[in-house]
C-alpha cells in the first residue's frame, strides 16, 4: 500500500488540501493598498514647505525687516541666492518667512472648518434618521447651502470692511467659507455608516446616539475628513495669497507670498524673477496639498481597494 502525499489528498468539497491551507491562511486578510506616486510627490512637496517654515524659526540668511537700498533689485548671487526686491530685502528670507504665514493660515482655516463643519454634518445625518428630525436635518443643510454661496474672497472683503485687513480676518474668512465642504462630506459619510449592520447592532444593544456617533461614526469618516482637510489646506494657501495680493490679507511689514507677487508687478519687464519665486512657492504648496489629498483619497476610499 503506497503512501499518499498529504498535498494530494482531496477533501469532500473536491478541492485539494493544499488549496484549503492557502485559503485558511489568506482568509480574513485585506489586500494592501499601494502608496501611489501622487501621494509620495505631494508628501515631499508639503514636507519641503514645512521644512522652510521650521528652518525660518531658527535661521534665515537676513533679517526680513532689514532694508539695504544699495542692494536693491539685485540678481541672484552668493550673497543673495534669489536676489533682492525694490527695498534691498533678501528674497530667500521672505520666501522662508512667507511659508510660516502660509502654514498658519492653512492650519487655522482648516481647523475652523473641521471643528464646525464636521459636527454639523454628523448632526444633520443623525437628525435625518428620525421622522421628527428630518425637517431639522434639512434645515441645517439648507443653511449650509446658503453659506456655500459666499466665497472666501467675498467674506474677506466683508471682514475687512468691518475690521481692519490682516491675517486674522483672512484666516477666519477662509475657514468659514470652507465649513460647507466639511459638513457635506461628514453628512455623506455619516449616512453610510448609520445604515451599516454594526450600527443597527449597536442600537439593538441600546447604545445611545451620542455613543454611536463617537464610537462608530467618527472613526469611519475620519479618512474622508482627512482628505477634505488636505484639499481645503490647498484652497486656503491659494486664498491667502490672493487676499494678500489684493491688500486684504497679510499686511506690511510681515512677509507674505501674495504681497511679494503684488510688489513685483512693476518690475516684471526688468526683474521677472521677483514674481517667479513667490509664484513658484505658491504653486509648490498648492500642488503638494492637492496631490497629497488625491493620494489620501485613493488610500482611504473603499472603492479604490485592490481586489
Amino acid at each position: 500500500m503506497s503512501a499518499t502525499n498529504p498535498r494530494d489528498r482531496v477533501h469532500a468539497d473536491g478541492l485539494p488540501a493544499a488549496e484549503h491551507v492557502v485559503g485558511a491562511r489568506g482568509r480574513g486578510r485585506r489586500p494592501r493598498r499601494r502608496v501611489g506616486a501622487p501621494m509620495i510627490i505631494g508628501a515631499v512637496l508639503v514636507a519641503l514647505v514645512v521644512l522652510l517654515a521650521l528652518v525660518s524659526f531658527v535661521w534665515t540668511p537676513y533679517d526680513p525687516a532689514a532694508v539695504d537700498p544699495a542692494a536693491r533689485l539685485q540678481a541672484g548671487s552668493p550673497a543673495h541666492p534669489l536676489g533682492t526686491d525694490r527695498f534691498g530685502r533678501d528674497t530667500l528670507t521672505w520666501i522662508m518667512y512667507g511659508a510660516r504665514i502660509t502654514l498658519m493660515v492653512g492650519v487655522v482655516a482648516v481647523g475652523i472648518a473641521l471643528l464646525i463643519g464636521t459636527p454639523i454634518g454628523i448632526l444633520a445625518a443623525v437628525f435625518a434618521q428620525y421622522p421628527w428630525g428630518q425637517w431639522l436635518g434639512a434645515l441645517i443643510m439648507r443653511a449650509n447651502d446658503i453659506l456655500l454661496a459666499f466665497p472666501a474672497l467675498l467674506l474677506a472683503i466683508i471682514f475687512a470692511a468691518v475690521y481692519q485687513p490682516g491675517t486674522g480676518p483672512a484666516m477666519v474668512a477662509v475657514g468659514i467659507a470652507s465649513i460647507p465642504g466639511f459638513a457635506r462630506v461628514a453628512r455623506s459619510g455619516t449616512m453610510q455608516v448609520l445604515g451599516s449592520e454594526y450600527v443597527r447592532a449597536a442600537r439593538a444593544a441600546n447604545r445611545g446616539t451620542a455613543a454611536i456617533a463617537v464610537v462608530h461614526v467618527l472613526p469611519n469618516i475620519a479618512g474622508m475628513v482627512i482628505v477634505q482637510a488636505s484639499v481645503t489646506f490647498a484652497i486656503s494657501v491659494l486664498a491667502e495669497a490672493g487676499l494678500s495680493f489684493l491688500g486684504l490679507g497679510t499686511q506690511a511689514p510681515v512677509p507674505s507670498w501674495g504681497r511679494m507677487l503684488q510688489e513685483s508687478q512693476q518690475f516684471l519687464a526688468t526683474r521677472p524673477e521677483l514674481a517667479l519665486w513667490p509664484g513658484l512657492a505658491i504653486a509648490v504648496a498648492v500642488l503638494g496639498f492637492n496631490l497629497l489629498g488625491d493620494g489620501l483619497r485613493d488610500r482611504f476610499d473603499p472603492k479604490m481597494e485592490v481586489r
